[in-house]
């Protein structure tokens, strides 16, 4: 039986009450899962510091270099959960420079030294969104409803505008979105560049885990590295983007040889593309 037709077998690393942390046999690519579904994976306090002890897991095992993250039951997630939200709003006010949980995960995903991957199903609203927009990629199922009903309830919809505007969401498209606060499904949302692609919704958690496994093949340096072009490029003019990518490339050279090996790739593209060519040297 070929590899790839073989059952997936997937390991747990940990396991909170409202959150799973688990890795792919021989792939790679870890898993984490909201696990709140009769709270519809909404974000408390517990959640947010299950996942920020899950990326520190992740963190300290360089095999992993794809982290796939996903709802338990019906939904990706219903955005931060009322009673935390008022904990937050009825607390002592933050300092601008000491941001609440949520988003300190979204900064952290920016930032984070591994590939995410957003796999969205069901529903994925309000600050879910703003999270979600973060990730490096987003596979959701065509059905997906993705939508910021902030406004309708009294507020402006923090995280999500500003993630979805720098995420090149044209202004009058976002503004449609958060003021009618009609949800788009996962089909609009690709076409508006929200996601990165919409998938039929029995396909979805395959091909998630396809993408995933082909990324985690690949030698870690450049996916770092794109990583660090990407988020810090996204929001410089283009001639300090340019900068980034020399000082980038500079840094990449102490990890790896980009051109070594360079000739078996290219035996590998003769007759068409190949996505299944590996270098010899992937730790």
């Amino acid at each position: 039986m070929a590899k790839e037709d073989m059952a997936d077998v997937w390991i747990t690393l940990k396991e909170w009450p409202e959150l799973i942390l688990d890795r792919l046999e021989d792939a790679g690519v870890a898993r984490i899962t909201l696990n709140r579904p009769e709270k519809r994976n909404s974000w408390n306090r517990a959640l947010c510091l299950a996942f920020l002890e899950a990326m520190e897991i992740i963190r300290a095992d360089k095999e992993l270099k794809a982290v796939i993250t996903r709802g338990a039951g019906p939904l990706y997630s219903s955005g931060l959960d009322l009673t935390f939200l008022r904990e937050v709003s009825n607390g002592p006010l933050l300092d601008w420079d000491r941001p609440n949980l949520t988003i300190q995960i979204a900064e952290a995903i920016r930032k984070f030294p591994r590939i995410f991957i957003a796999q969205v199903h069901g529903y994925c609203m309000g600050g879910a969104l703003g999270i979600m927009n973060c990730h490096d990629l987003v596979y959701a199922a065509e059905d997906t409803q993705i939508g910021m009903p902030e406004i309708m309830r009294g507020s402006f919809g923090q995280l999500v505008t500003s993630t979805l505007l720098h995420g090149g969401v044209p202004a009058k498209k976002l503004s449609h979105i958060a003021l009618v606060g009609r949800n788009l499904s996962g089909v609009e949302a690709s076409d508006l560049g929200i996601i990165s692609q919409a998938v039929p919704a029995a396909e979805l958690e395959a091909f998630t885990i396809g993408i995933a496994r082909e990324i985690a093949s690949r030698h870690l340096a450049p996916l770092e590295h794109h990583k660090i072009t990407v988020q810090l490029g996204r929001d410089l003019g283009v001639s300090q983007a340019i900068q980034v990518d020399m000082l980038v490339g500079s840094r990449m050279r102490h990890a790896m040889d980009p051109l070594d090996n360079v000739e078996d790739y290219l035996k590998s593209q003769k007759g068409g593309p190949n996505v299944h060519y590996k270098r010899p040297d992937v730790e």
